[in-house]
């Protein structure tokens, strides 16, 4: 008996642990998804890092008003959370199997990505107008807030926003795809599923960008 029950358990172990389509009983793409975005995520890390000891070791100016700069990146961020939530919906149809709502919450996200992208790119012309650039800032005398203000300020911010609106429009080119091989019946749920753990991704990450970078450059006067 105490044979049958050992021989039972060890089988139980060579299983989950045989490696193979999914290790660990966790399936292979979800597994890499993960790995990736940790690695990411100490990628941002060390960015916002940097930009916290940047910001405390060097006179930085604090160029965005309430209104309308705050405002406007406000939005922008409601629009990446409303994304994230037709992303959660397009993972339940998928895990429904269906199909069709699926590939419809997929693309309402790929429009909020696209949304994001388009504010943050009106954005930054804006502030290209204005002369602020990775190696310059804006003429102080029509822009007193940058005076004797740290030229670092421009290649920062440039830097990681540049870095996040990249990872979301290949966000967008990446659940394009999704969409069409499920559509197709090609892919699984679990696709449906890797995709949107990148997306939440992220958002997650733009969740620490938007306050230091914005909310604390905030200009009151």
């Amino acid at each position: 008996m105490a044979d049958g029950h050992n021989e039972a358990l060890g089988g139980m172990i060579e299983h989950e642990w045989a490696g193979g389509k999914s290790p660990f009983a966790v399936g292979s793409k979800k597994l890499g998804m993960w790995l990736f975005i940790i690695s990411d995520a100490l990628t941002f890390s060390a960015m916002l890092m940097a930009y916290t000891y940047m910001r405390m070791a060097n006179p930085w100016p604090t160029p965005f008003p309430m209104y309308p700069a705050v405002i406007f990146s406000t939005a922008m961020t409601i629009v990446l959370l409303g994304s994230s939530l037709t992303m959660v919906m397009a993972v339940a149809a998928a895990h429904r199997g269906d199909r069709a709502a699926a590939v419809k919450w997929i693309i309402a996200t790929m429009i909020g990505g696209l949304g994001f992208i388009g504010l943050h790119g009106y954005e930054w012309m804006h502030l290209i107008e204005e002369g602020l650039r990775p190696w310059a800032l804006p003429d102080p005398v029509a822009h007193p807030e940058y005076a004797g203000k740290s030229v670092l300020f421009g290649a920062t911010f440039f830097g990681i926003t540049g870095l996040h609106m990249t990872h979301v429009a290949i966000g967008v080119i990446y659940l394009g795809i999704i969409a069409t091989g499920f559509g197709r019946g090609k892919f699984s749920g679990e696709d449906v599923e890797v995709s949107g753990l990148y997306w939440h991704f992220v958002d997650l990450v733009w969740m620490f960008v938007f306050p230091m970078i914005y909310l604390m450059s905030v200009k009151y006067n």
